[in-house]
This record gives structure tokens, C-alpha cells and sequence, in this order.
């Protein structure tokens, strides 16, 4: 499957977009007969951030300028901001090769501040001219992809590649510009990719190194030229030796004059400066007009055009759902897990056959005692209608009883009327000695089970004290007796 996958024919044409802060770029590349040729281009400011934004609204923004322009190619490739990278530089040991993978692996688990199930990584190794082998990791949370890959979406596109826009204006194959630093200058950053080795040996996102005063825009030579210094003063003494090209991209004047401010700076380190205004004749192995504008967007869709490796691939790969479950669980696992869930079917089946013998058995049951029961029921109502209308339960004697209880002995309080309504609702009164002796008689009624909701009606006096209160009897008196 894999095999097929790689085989796939390239289309003739291709969307490319490069995504820088707040602005979005885009080419539409054809490929005939051994050269390219521009289509359409635009570039906007986005009002909606695509990380941020709600990815309806995002993608919609873009398909209406998309429109605007007359574009209606579908699939893109896609440059994503370095800002969103994280990058770590790490030495590989001398391991085979096949423990390599294993290697890089572990020191992103170690390195990166995030799980690896929560990012995208990719790396790029570089080989000194001693042998050793350094490698640069390069992470992107899938959050921030997943996100971009929505708002294409909605905005009718089917991103094909997901890439930095740095590494495809400066190759790391290319033979003629290896051991390179590459500066690209963006609407409000400016990106910094060291090629040595073979490989991607830093990336960074220099931020600050702009500042825009109203339409103007200024570049901060000084600022650059340290960062340049400190970059290269973190490579091995291999790589930091070979570096002697800065090749500087981007458009407008400000770029022009801060390749002249800059250029001194650098070349007092002995490393040259070239501003780089168009492509080469075998940049891509296809021909481009030669007043070609270069742009990350436009290097991203013609290195897909003409098959070259992306270098740095995030775009997640596109599984089957039965891929997903033949990847994810091995043979024996499948062979356990199938075992399983016959068991537990096999269960299941035995518990139902269980349940229908046991219902048969007491249906077979009822058909014996129905009639009985039948039988006994009848009698039961006819001795409910046939039996006493008067209470046997003597409620009354019962509710004097209790309320004869909670009185106390010594005849501190005495009631000199007492009066039961429906045998559920008794109002007493009398008088006490004092309010104390009072309460403590309501307080013993009150512990009675039977009797609920005692009210004060009224209380007069000091000493003696004249009191009426009433409670509630319920149906746990019946049986007392």
C-alpha cells in the first residue's frame, strides 16, 4: 500500500501557500513539457487569524479572495510560520542505523516541552566532514495543524504538504549552496535556517528584528548581525567554519537597504551577502521565466511539481479506519482479542438460556397455583366487604395513652381538656407550673413516634402558666394499645 501511495502520479498543477503572521501568499503553478509557468498569484492580509479564528469563518474569508483572484485549483501545499516551530539541535552517537530513529526519538520525548503524542516532528541531519553526525529536531503541535487543516477545508482546499516556507527557498540537497545561512524577511519577523552538512543545521524565528512606524518598516541591522553571530556560536566548530554565504529573500526597498546596512556587519566576520532576486536557471530542473518573482509560496509548489522531497514534512499521514485497526493491533493481539469476545458472547448466550429455563420453570408453576391464587383472592374481597365498619384498633384510648405518658408524675403540668377530631388532630390544654416544666412535657411528646407537627396555640401567664397546644396522630398509633 505504501508502495502505491509513493507511485502516485503529480498533478500538472498546485496551489501553493506561504502563511507569514497576518498575511497569506499564493501562487498557481502549472508544469508543461519541462518548465513552469505562473497562472495566478495573489497576496492579502487576513483580518481573521487562522490559528485563532473560528475555521468556518477563516476558511470562508480565504475562498472569497481566492475567488476575487479567479483561482479554483483545489489541492495546495502549505508554508507554515517557523514561529510555530519549536527546534532542538542534538549530536546522534555512533549507532547503527536502524537504532537511529529509536535515538531521535528519545531526546524529543526529553527535549521538547510537549508529549509527542501532541506533536508533529520531523528532523534533518547534518554529517560533518569527520563523520560525526548532528541532527536538527523540528516540532509543531498537531493542534496548530489540525486547526490550519480546517480552514483550508472550509475554504474548499486539500492541503497536500505541510512545510516551513525558509526550507523551501533554500534547499539543503542543493549541492551549490550548502553550508549557507538563509535570512527571509516576513511581514513582521524575519526567519533564519543555517544549511550545513547536508542538512538543516539551525532555525530560528527572530522576533523584534522588525518595527513598523506607520507604512514604514525598519530592519534592525545590528540586532540581525548578533543574532547571525550567536547562531553560528552555537554550531559545532565544523559547520560554523563552512558558513561563509548569507543569501538574504524577500521583497520591497527596506529589504534592499537592509542588505546594504547589514552586509559590512557580516562581512567583518568573513562571510559574504547576496540578495537574492530571482531563481536560477536549474533551481528546480525546470525552466521559470526569468522575472519570476521568488517567493516561499511559489518555491513550495514548484518543488512539489517537480517531485523534489519537501525536506520537512508535518502534514499528518491519511489512514483507513481498517488501516488504523491493522496498525494498532498486531496479530496476536487480534487472536486475544477475538478470543475475548467469543468468551464473552458465549457467556452472554449462556445467561439468556439460563434466564428462559428459569421463566419456563415458574410460568409451569403458576399454571399449578394460578387457580388457587384465584381462588384466594376472591374469599380475601369478600372478606373485606363483610367485615366490621368499627375500628378495632381503640386510636383514641391509644392517643390518651401517649399524651398521658409525656405528662410528668409529679403534677407539675395538668390538662383540663383534651379534644380528638377525625382520631388524627388533638387539641390540649391545661396549665403548668412554670414555662420549663411546660417545654420538658413537649419536649417527652415530641419523642413519640406516633405523634408529629406539635404546635403551641397559646400560652398565658407566669406562674401558673396556662398553655393550649394541639398535635397530629398517625398511623403507627393504630396498633398501640
Amino acid at each position: 500500500m505504501i508502495k502505491l501511495l509513493q507511485q502516485k502520479r503529480v498533478p500538472s498543477s498546485i496551489l501553493g501557500l506561504a502563511l507569514d503572521g497576518g498575511r497569506l501568499e499564493g501562487v498557481v503553478l502549472r508544469r508543461t513539457n519541462g518548465s513552469l509557468q505562473v497562472l495566478k498569484n495573489f497576496s492579502i492580509s487576513l483580518t481573521l487569524n487562522p490559528l485563532t479564528g473560528d475555521p468556518e469563518l477563516a476558511g470562508r474569508e480565504i475562498r472569497n479572495h481566492l475567488d476575487q483572484s479567479g483561482i479554483r485549483e483545489r489541492r495546495c501545499v502549505v508554508g507554515v510560520p517557523l514561529s510555530w516551530a519549536l527546534t532542538l539541535q542534538t549530536k546522534i552517537p555512533d549507532l547503527p542505523e536502524a537504532d537511529a530513529a529509536g535515538f531521535l526519538e528519545i531526546e524529543a520525548e526529553r527535549g521538547f516541552p510537549y508529549g509527542l503524542d501532541t506533536l508533529s516532528v520531523c528532523h534533518s541531519r547534518c554529517r560533518s566532514a569527520s563523520g560525526e553526525q548532528y541532527a536538527t529536531l523540528v516540532a509543531i503541535p498537531r493542534n496548530h495543524l489540525w486547526q490550519l487543516e480546517k480552514v483550508l477545508r472550509s475554504a474548499q482546499l486539500k492541503p497536500v504538504s505541510f512545510t516551513l516556507g525558509i526550507s523551501a527557498l533554500q534547499r539543503a540537497g542543493k549541492e551549490s549552496l550548502l553550508d549557507t545561512l538563509t535570512l527571509a524577511i516576513g511581514e513582521n519577523s524575519v526567519d533564519l535556517q543555517v544549511t550545513c552538512g547536508g542538512g538543516v543545521g539551525a532555525l530560528r524565528a527572530l522576533d523584534g528584528a522588525i518595527e513598523t512606524e506607520g507604512v514604514q518598516k525598519r530592519l534592525y541591522a545590528d540586532l540581525l548581525a548578533r543574532e547571525i553571530r550567536v547562531t553560528l556560536g552555537q554550531l559545532p566548530v565544523e559547520f560554523r567554519a563552512a558558513v561563509r554565504k548569507v543569501r538574504v529573500f524577500g521583497r520591497g526597498e527596506f529589504v534592499q537597504r537592509f542588505a546594504s546596512d547589514i552586509r559590512p556587519r557580516v562581512e567583518s566576520m568573513g562571510i559574504q551577502v547576496e540578495l537574492v532576486k530571482g531563481y536560477s536557471a536549474d533551481e528546480f530542473g525546470s525552466r521559470l521565466p526569468s522575472d519570476t518573482a521568488v517567493s516561499p509560496a511559489l518555491s513550495l509548489a514548484a518543488k512539489y511539481l517537480t517531485g523534489a522531497p519537501p525536506g520537512l514534512e508535518f502534514l499528518p499521514p491519511k489512514t483507513s479506519s481498517w488501516q488504523q485497526i491493522t496498525t494498532r493491533f498486531s496479530s496476536k493481539k487480534l487472536a486475544w482479542v477475538g478470543a475475548t469476545a467469543g468468551s464473552v458472547g458465549l457467556l452472554f448466550a449462556g445467561a439468556f438460556l439460563l434466564q428462559q429455563w428459569q421463566l419456563t420453570r415458574l410460568q409451569s408453576k403458576w399454571t399449578t397455583t394460578g387457580p388457587k391464587v384465584k381462588e384466594l383472592e376472591e374469599m380475601q374481597q369478600q372478606i373485606r366487604k363483610y367485615r366490621p365498619w368499627f375500628d378495632e384498633s381503640l386510636r383514641n384510648l391509644s392517643i390518651l395513652r401517649k399524651l398521658t405518658e409525656a405528662f410528668p408524675e409529679d403534677g407539675v403540668v395538668s390538662a383540663k381538656t383534651v379534644e380528638i377530631r377525625n382520631l388524627s388532630t388533638v387539641t390540649c390544654s391545661g396549665t403548668a407550673r412554670d414555662s420549663q416544666a411546660f417545654l420538658g412535657m413537649l419536649d417527652q411528646l415530641r419523642h413519640a413516634k406516633e405523634i408529629g407537627n406539635v404546635k403551641v396555640d397559646q400560652m398565658r401567664g407566669k406562674t401558673p402558666l396556662q398553655f393550649t397546644f394541639n398535635f397530629q396522630w398517625g398511623e403507627g398509633g393504630a396498633n398501640e394499645n
